[in-house]
This record gives C-alpha cells, structure tokens and sequence, in this order.
C-alpha cells in the first residue's frame, strides 16, 4: 500500500516535515504557484461570469510531473500549503492537477512547524476551503482586469513596459499627493520662549512659554517675541501649581506582519521584502543541529494579535525565571484586535520561548538572528510588567504669563527591561525636575527666544508607508512588501535616503491614471473592495457580485480612457513654459530614455530639452548637455539626414535625431579613446577607474577598467549605475536570455535580485 502524499509550498518545509513524520508519508513541495492565468492574454471569459482560465505556469512541467509520480498509487493526499489566500489556490489547484476517482484530498493548516503542531493538524485535517479559494481568485481576476486592459494604455499612450496596478497604482498615488502637498506648502513663522528657572537650593530647569491672562500664546514675528522677552524680563516667577502622578505605559502587542515590517525598517535597516523573506525562513525551519530542523517563528503573515493560551504562559514562566517575579504578572495578557482583522491566524511570535535569541543565534545567518531577536522580544516583552514612571507637571506665573515644565522619572523599567519600540521616544521636554511646591519662588536665569518654522508633512518612508496602507484598508499583510518593490522595479518611485520620491515619470503616470480612472485608484474605494473580498472569504457575498459590480464602472472608465486619454507619448501635456525658437507651448513627452520638452510646433520646429522641477514643482527648462571634450562633432543622421542633437538619457549624454519621434536613431559620444563611461566606478577595492565601454580584438563589445594596464578588471555584462536594493551593490548588470528577455542582474554572487527591464511598444499612429 503507497504512503500518503503531503503537498508543501516550499522545498524548505519538506524537510522539517519528514523529520517530524518519518518515513509514514511521502512529502513533496509545489514551489509556490503551479496553475495561473495566462502570461499573454487577458484570460478571463468577462461574458460568461467572469470565468477564469488557469494553465500550468511555464517552468512548472517538471514539479507537476513530479507531483504526479509522487501521487500515482496515493489514495489520500494531504494539501499543507501555507495557511492564508494564495496557499489556498495552491491547494485547489494540486487538486484540480491531481484528481482521480476514489482519491481523498484532505487540506492540513499548518500554523507554526513544530512537532505538537504538525501532528496535531495531521490529526485533524480539514476540508478544502471554497470561500477562501473565491477570495483569492477573486482578487486575482480583479488585478487581472485591471493590469490587462489599463497597462496597455499606458504603452500607447506614455511608455512601452509601463504597469497599472489595482493596488500598487494607489500606493503610487498616495506618494505623489504627498509630494504635491510638499510642494504646496508655504512655511509659516512662529516663536517660542524657553525661560531657565532654578529654585534657591536647587538646580535649574527649563519652563516654555504657553498663556497669557489664560488663553494660548501664538507668537508670530521676532517683533513681538521681543516684546514678549521684554515684559518676562522685569516679571517675577512663582510656581502656580504642582502636579504628581503615577504613571503605566503598557507592553506592546506581539506582531502582526505590518508591525514586524515597520520594525525592521526602523531598527534593523531592512526592506519590507527583506523582512518577508527572512521571516518566511525563520516560519519554515532552520537546522539547529544536523537533522534537527525546527520552525522557529509562527506564520509570518497575519494582521491579528491573538496568541494562544499555553505560548502566553509559556512566556509567564520564563519571565518569572529569567526577570522575578516582579516582572511577571500573575495572568497572561491578551490583546483585541482591531476592526474587520482577519483572525485564521496568531499573531507572530517564537514557537517556543525556551529558544532564545542567544541559544539558537549560532545556527542562523546574521540576519535571522537579528529578525528573530526583534521578534522573540517583542513577544516576551507583551507578558511583561507595565513600566511606571513619576511624571510631574509644573504651572509657573510670571504676571499675566504661564509657563509650563514637565518632567519624568523611570521608577520600574516593567517590559522596557527587554524591548522599545524603534520611534518610541519619551516627551522631549521631559527632564528631571528638583522639588518644588505651590507658591515656590523662582530666579530668572535666561530667556531664550527662538524662531521657527512650520514643516511640510513628510515623505513615506517604508515604515510610514506600510502603517498609511495598513490604516488605510490597502492590500493585506501578505502583498506589503510586493506592493514596496513594484512601484520601485517599474521606477515610478525611488526610495531617497529612506523616503520615497515620486520619479517624474511616476508623476505623469499618477495624473493620467487618476485623471481617467479616479474611481478605481481611489484609496476608500481600494479599502471598500479589500472588505468585500474578506467578505466573499466568509461566504457572505457571492464573488460574481464583486467583479460585477466592479466591472460595470470599470468598463466605463475603460472606453472613456480609450477615446480621451491624452497621449504624452505623441501630443505631450503643456509644460507652461514657451519655446525658446519660436515661442509656441513647450509640452512634456515621454520617450524610450525618459521625460523631455519638446516644442508643440513640432515638425516645424524641433526643440528638444530636458527640464527639472523646482522644489514647487514648476517646470525649468535644463541648459542643454554638453558632449564631452573629446566627444566627435555631430554629424547628421545617419538614417534620416537630420540634425543629431545632445540629450541627456539615464547614463550620461548621447546624440539623438532632431526628428524624434519618426526617427529614434542615437548615437553614442564615444572620445578620441573609442571608450564610452558607463557611470559606474570599479569595483576593485582602492580602484579609482572607471568602468568604460570596450571592444576586443574581434570586435566584440565588452567593460573594463579606465585604468588598464594597472588594473585589469574586466567583465562581459553591462554594468548599469544602479544600486540592488536587496545587498547593496553599487551597480547591476544588464543581461539577456531567450526565457527572460532583457533584465538588470546583481553582481553579487551571494545576491539573487533581478529587475526585468521592460520591451518598447510601439507609438500610437
């Protein structure tokens, strides 16, 4: 009799399985997806109920095969991918790829991979769920519709290898209206007054300036702080009033997945997918010595913060051990979850307490150590004590003028013995008061006005990005991360010294997508449509009901956007500026090497210019580039006849036609030396080279160093002036393959990131 089969996700979870079931089933991993719409077509049959169409992904022959060989004489198999949406598919579609009369599928959640888990939901195996599957495949053929039949305007009318995406476009447009609101802003001037006070005895401290006769003081100009400063010079101070509390500040929740990512933005410096990926490894196991591989965390994506009962107490005991008793509370601490959470899972926390940072630190990489310790504290610490501070609170009279100083003292550290939050600061003002009493006379030491000025709201940092989505009802725990790097991969957004700043191509793409579909990229109607998949999850909703009430808007829109969607490829949007030639409008237009300025009397006049915005966000026309001194002059086209002129593209300046866009013919401005910089410095340690175009002695192009003969680094691939989000490269390389196409590749041996780049649609006619 064949053992039954036990279908995973992930490789990894084979063998953590197979070490705690022995040899009694036989274990095999789906890789992720293996069924999918299909790559290049819509494959959605709109008019008969909206009906999917799946097809084996390309590349997955071979695990399906596998999986059928696997599953020959198996009468039972138990479907254990992860436990959320995406797993569910993966279980339907194992399923659908694997039926055969008589056969028994069962579906077996795994929650955390640690032995008492792993048997527990073996022993009791569910049925395969239908909501959840409609869920998913609901979202699925939403994002479908929404790629599909938007992305394709966006080629004809701005850029080949553009997306729009149902859920990334409204992030984008959350970044943008950030960035018009900076640009927006006009700063406005105000002062404070900080006077330095002491009690005779006593040290000094400092009191701000907040009343007169007891309304709040807004001061506007220097003039008036001046004459504020004045009057407090001649005043003498007496304390009005004092006020002593105690004061708890409770322990933090343990995890959710958007608290873990913000977290580890923060304090470890990671990506959102960093995180996911390291957390993914951190659920699946990892070998604490050899065979003993052990599920380190529970799963990684949830929005709850419910734990279960016996982990709490677990917790109680190592605290009480490990801190006192003063430490431990006498009851587990529970915490609710906020409106509308999905609850199928526990918050993310250590499947065991007993596993410690420090014990299990040997057998991980650097970091899983870091990611796990942030989470084992966070989850220890939340059945912890409160800490408690002395918090004082002083009212000062200085004749109609009040001022006011607070100060606070940590009497027991409670959870903060073991864990803060990354931006968890106390009261800045805060300070260590001496002992004063009402009626308390006091010296003026110093008074101190200060100037300043109203800030504009700031850029999205990943951390603020993800908690604005997470507030906001945007995606879900699991598409975070992917919903970050997407809006990066496609250059919509680069992320600048931790904050997002919209490129100018992701503001052109942002005002002509909320320009014609205001109704789908709207961040309540987004939330709107996240809570009705929840509710097609738990049956309460069919899914047509969804897609057709969505589609019957989206259609609208779609016909609306074919006819009157303004083409920045061809026509251009006005700039506000005039050309310099001959004084017709300047329009912005997108081509293969980014935004420019191209005059509206085109042909007839053929200025071109790049242009950057001012930190308003006007439109300033950029001198034109100058060729480098040893550059060639500029012969005319070698295609067309035309002027070649000087354009500034992402790596420097080139020559390109004047009769773009019927002609795109460019030419490189390769010097004296026939070497052209790619913008990229050379790797070799102390190097001080560049990496430049070369060509071998048959003519083949290839990139060495500037300095040869005195080094002689030398490679194949195009290096490309871009750094890899994911370790730190200071440039890609540009390959080629006939499976993927054109891509950017991590040098980086130990790195696996790649960047597809995307294919050049053609120009409306």
């Amino acid at each position: 009799m064949s053992k039954p089969l036990i279908i995973v996700e992930s490789p990894t979870k084979v063998k953590t399985l197979k070490k705690y079931l022995g040899n009694d089933y036989a274990v095999e991993a789906t890789v992720g997806h293996i069924l999918d719409l299909p790559a290049k077509e819509l494959g959605i049959d709109v008019e008969k109920d909206f009906t999917p169409s799946y097809q084996p992904i390309a590349g997955k022959s071979k695990v399906i095969s596998r999986l059928k060989k696997a599953a020959s004489d198996a009468d039972t198999i138990y479907l254990a991918p992860d436990p959320d949406r995406e797993g569910e598919a993966i279980a339907w579609h194992a399923a659908q790829v694997l039926q055969k009369k008589g056969r028994v599928f069962h579906r077996v959640l795994f929650h955390e991979l640690t032995k008492t888990a792993i048997e527990k939901a073996m022993a009791h195996p569910l049925e395969l769920s239908a909501s959840k599957y409609d869920a998913q495949k609901t979202r699925r053929i939403l994002d479908r519709l929404v790629g599909y039949m938007v992305s394709p305007l966006l080629w004809r009318k701005v850029k080949g290898g553009l997306s729009a995406g149902r859920v990334q476009t409204v992030a984008l447009r959350m970044i943008c209206e950030r960035e018009k609101e900076i640009r927006a802003f006009v700063p406005q001037e105000y002062w404070t007054i900080t006077a330095l006070l002491s009690k005779q005895g006593a040290g000094a401290f400092s009191a701000k300036l907040k009343k007169k006769s007891g309304k709040n003081l807004e001061i506007k100009d220097g003039e008036t702080a001046q004459k504020i400063v004045d009057e407090l010079s001649q005043s003498s101070y007496t304390v009005a009033d004092v006020q002593k509390k105690r004061v708890r500040k409770n322990p933090f929740p343990p995890f959710t997945t958007s608290k873990m990512q913000q977290e580890a933005i923060r304090k470890l410096r990671f990506s959102a997918r960093k995180t996911m990926s390291v957390a993914q490894q951190l659920y699946e196991g990892v070998e604490l010595s050899p065979g003993d591989i052990v599920g380190l965390i529970t799963y990684m994506r949830t929005d709850s913060t419910r734990i279960a009962n016996e982990a709490a107490e677990e917790a109680l005991s190592f605290i009480g051990e490990r801190f006192g008793k003063d430490y431990r509370p006498d009851s587990p601490r529970f915490f609710k979850n906020k409106k509308n959470v999905q609850d199928a899972h526990e918050a993310i926390r250590p499947t065991s307490v007993a596993n410690t940072p420090d014990k299990v630190a040997p057998y991980l990489s650097d970091d899983q150590a870091k990611l796990y310790r942030l989470i084992w504290q966070r989850f220890v610490a939340s059945q912890m004590q409160p800490a408690q501070f002395d918090q004082t609170s002083v009212s000062v009279a200085a004749g109609p003028y009040e001022l006011t100083a607070s100060g606070s003292i940590l009497v027991f550290d409670g959870f903060m013995a073991l864990y803060q939050v990354a931006d968890d600061e106390e009261d800045k003002d805060l300070q260590k008061l001496p002992d004063l009493a009402k009626q308390d006379p006091l010296a003026l030491k110093k008074l101190d006005p200060k100037q300043h000025f109203t800030q504009p709201p700031p850029r999205f940092s990943e951390a603020s990005l993800v908690k604005a989505l997470e507030e906001n009802g945007i995606g879900r725990p699991s598409t975070y991360a992917a919903i970050l790097s997407t809006i990066r991969d496609k250059d919509y957004v680069a992320l600048v010294k931790g904050y997002f700043h919209p490129s100018e191509l992701g503001m052109l793409v942002n005002d002509i997508l909320v320009a014609n579909f205001a109704g789908i990229f709207d961040v309540a109607f987004t939330a709107t449509m996240e809570d009705k998949l929840d509710d097609v999850e738990t049956a309460r909703i069919p899914p047509q009901s969804v897609l057709a009430g969505f589609y019957e808007s989206f259609s609208k829109d779609l016909e609306r956007a074919s006819k009157q969607m303004v083409s920045i490829k061809g026509v251009g949007i006005p700039s506000g500026l005039s050309c310099p030639r001959c004084e017709k409008p300047l329009h912005i237009k997108v081509g293969k090497n980014g935004p420019f300025l191209a005059c509206s009397g085109y042909p007839a006049c053929t200025y071109a210019s790049d242009y950057a915005r001012d930190e308003k966000g006007n439109v300033k026309a950029a001198p034109p580039p100058e060729p480098p001194a040893d550059a060639p002059e500029a012969e005319p086209c070698d295609k067309c006849g035309k002027p070649m002129v000087v354009r500034q593209g992402k790596y420097g300046p080139f020559y390109a036609c004047s009769g773009y866009p019927k002609c795109k013919n460019t030419r490189s401005m390769n010097g004296a030396s026939g070497e052209q910089a790619t913008g990229v410095n050379c790797p070799r340690e102390a190097c001080q080279g560049k990496i430049v175009e070369k060509k071998s002695k048959r003519g083949k192009l290839f990139y060495g160093c500037s300095r040869f003969p005195d080094c002689d680094y030398a490679t194949w691939d195009k290096p490309v002036p871009e750094p890899c989000p994911n370790c730190g490269s200071p440039f890609l390389t540009e390959k080629t393959s006939k499976k993927e196409g054109t891509f950017l590749s991590c040098p980086n041996p130990d790195c696996s990131y790649k960047k597809t780049l995307p294919k050049e649609e053609p120009e409306d006619k």
